[in-house]
């Protein structure tokens, strides 16, 4: 089931990353019948690898036949993601759509339009996978059940997205632009951003229970004893509910929620159906160890430090790839465009840290926590035996092998040695508790050295000279490898811009324009500094409205309108500014407000 929400996430990241380029290589016509041909062949080769598994069902063991379907399931759900970015990447299909009126003022409706088109193709691989695993494991659970139980278990996770979207969306479109120019810092965004999170963070339980269709635990015997157990522990709750995730018939349990009014304990009925009161008092016992231990409070924790990781790691990362053997050799064999053969390196870059940092650094964590919820059971009980039942049952029903691994869970039989050993010797409980805590002091270590490198990348000036000095040195490398690269000197000419050394940018943009004198990119950079530039040895008006002109003529984008409206603008031309300028406006999908401002501040010029 994490694995779903990974998939998801990674659908995210795929979406985002993308920069669409400004002519796509398919007319929507062919990008539609390429997309039905696509889903197509991805619903009959899923139908395919479920089929062939259910006639090997009967001719192989259940240890076997678990792996093939995991396998299986996996291999389609990758191929899933595959497809999506194919959607994305190669037919281009938010470009066609992002220009309708509806989307260009909700960009957050077209981002949910898509990411409802990826759950649809999750959920061609579990309806087909769903009759393999019944026979496999022996579910009684239904086809619906089996697909809405996968989508409502990971869909409510991606919820905190959607909202704070929505809200950025809204903001935007409010007449309130006091606020919009502190979101628009680092600064405003962060504060926003942390405000946000730690609203959906303590109110979000409520939401996604009533998303689950949880219904609260009836009064009677077994309320009773979760109740008691509870004030035992010190532990205070909303609610305890039932949990009908896949029919409510496997035999687990959840607890989520950092303060008690939003705190919801989560039991399925074949727990109560299937498990002795002392094994239920067990599993209710490991739910109160996440409490206990704070461990809802960490993954938090672990959520901001995946942030801050990326954020002091991310830049210097693509910085390396992008200017390195391994860019130029993608962007040559795939015959993209620069610019969308970095976009692609950049998603790629983007989706593999995330994974890495979530199974390695986040799985770690997470089954340690597991662990440490299962020997909680001691701070509650004499023994540790109905929890090493019950582990025992829920190998046994859910017909899964009890040495299976799991990223984010030791296995079954993993679990059961170590509470073994600990009812034999308790001081395995400690060793493991202070295993957590040296575990948590380094990754917090870490976390604290890498925020002071981010800090230093981005805003303190040693660090911003460190990767210049860096950018530099690279790029001034690969022009001897390839002087005649018209591409490296307008890249040389972006950084002298940023650092403040225009007469470094202007020799570095004249360079590459001696070399591809119909850049639009870089005519459009160049007219804009001889146009805006605060050192008046620059300021060339006429040259500007001359280079952005010829920039407009090639690629109306709207950064590019905007430069020449910029140039009719300090040439005193300001009708024309406002003509060119709503031309911007009108064709911009992104960053709307700032073309709005510029028209705005036109139009006033003009005495309209």
């Amino acid at each position: 089931m994490f694995g779903n929400l990974i998939y998801l996430i990674v659908a995210l990241l795929i979406y985002y990353t993308y920069q669409p380029p400004e002519k796509s290589g398919l007319h929507l016509a062919g990008s539609l019948l390429c997309f039905i041909l696509l889903n197509i062949f991805f619903t009959l080769i899923t139908y395919a690898q479920f089929q062939k598994l259910k006639k090997s069902i009967s001719k192989e063991s259940l240890f076997s036949l678990d792996q093939k379907f995991n396998r299986s399931l996996t291999r389609q759900s990758i191929l899933a993601v595959v497809i999506f970015a194919m959607d994305i990447y190669m037919l281009n299909l938010p470009g066609f759509l992002s220009g309708i009126w509806l989307f260009k003022t909700l960009p957050t409706l077209l981002a949910l339009l898509f990411m409802l088109l990826f759950v649809s193709y999750l959920a061609i691989v579990w309806a087909f996978a769903h009759g393999a695993a019944c026979k496999i494991y022996g579910n009684r659970i239904s086809k619906q059940s089996y697909i809405i139980s996968n989508i409502s278990f990971s869909v409510p996770m991606i919820f905190p997205w959607l909202l704070l979207s929505a809200l950025t969306d809204i903001i935007g479109i409010l007449p309130f632009k006091g606020l919009k120019d502190i979101l628009a810092t680092p600064q405003g965004e962060a504060v926003y951003f942390m405000i946000f999170l730690a609203a959906i963070t303590l109110t979000g339980p409520a939401v996604i229970q009533k998303l689950w269709r949880c219904k609260p635990l009836e009064p009677g015997y077994h309320r009773n004893r979760i109740e008691y157990l509870c004030k035992k522990a010190g532990v205070e709750y909303a609610e305890i509910v039932y949990w009908p995730i896949f029919g409510g018939k496997i035999i687990t349990a959840g607890v989520m929620g950092l303060i008690k009014k939003f705190r919801y304990i989560l039991i399925t009925k074949s727990l109560l159906r299937y498990l002795k009161p002392e094994e239920i008092d067990a599993v209710i016992s490991h739910e109160i160890g996440h409490v206990k231990k704070k461990h809802l409070l960490f993954y938090l924790f672990f959520l901001m430090g995946y942030m801050i990781f990326s954020y002091a790691l991310f830049d210097i990362i693509v910085y390396s790839i992008i200017h390195s053997k391994i860019a130029y050799w993608f962007i040559n064999h795939t015959g993209l465009e620069r610019s969308d053969g970095i976009s692609i390196i950049i998603g790629i870059v983007t989706i593999l840290f995330f994974l890495l940092y979530f199974r390695f650094i986040f799985g770690y964590f997470m089954r340690n926590f597991e662990r440490q919820a299962d020997t909680y059971v001691y701070a509650l009980s004499s023994s540790a035996l109905p929890m090493i039942s019950t582990f025992k049952k829920i190998a046994a029903t859910s017909g899964t092998p009890a040495d299976k691994p799991n990223w984010h869970h030791f296995s079954i039989k993993e679990r059961i040695d170590f509470l073994k050993k600990c009812e034999t010797d308790r001081t395995w409980i400690s060793r493991h508790d202070k295993k957590v805590k040296l575990s948590l002091l380094i990754y917090a270590a870490s976390l604290t050295i890498m925020g002071w490198v981010g800090y230093s990348m981005h805003f303190s000036e040693t660090g911003k000279n460190i990767s210049m000095h860096y950018l530099e040195k690279t790029i001034l490398q690969e022009m001897e490898k390839t002087p005649d690269n018209a591409e490296l000197f307008s890249l040389l000419g972006n950084l002298y811009y940023d650092a403040g050394n225009f007469a470094g940018t202007v020799k570095a943009y004249e360079a590459s324009l001696a070399i591809e004198p119909d850049n639009p990119d870089t005519l459009n950079n160049l007219a804009w500094l001889l146009a805006t530039c605060e050192d008046k040895t620059f300021f060339d008006p006429e040259r500007s409205l001359n280079l952005s002109k010829k920039a407009a003529a090639l690629k109306q984008a709207p950064h590019i309108m905007d430069t020449l409206a910029e140039s009719f603008y300090v040439n005193g031309r300001i009708k024309e500014a406002v003509a060119v300028e709503r031309q911007a406006l009108n064709s911009a999908k992104d960053n709307r407000s700032y073309y709005k401002d510029r028209l705005e501040k036109f139009i006033k010029e003009a005495g309209e």
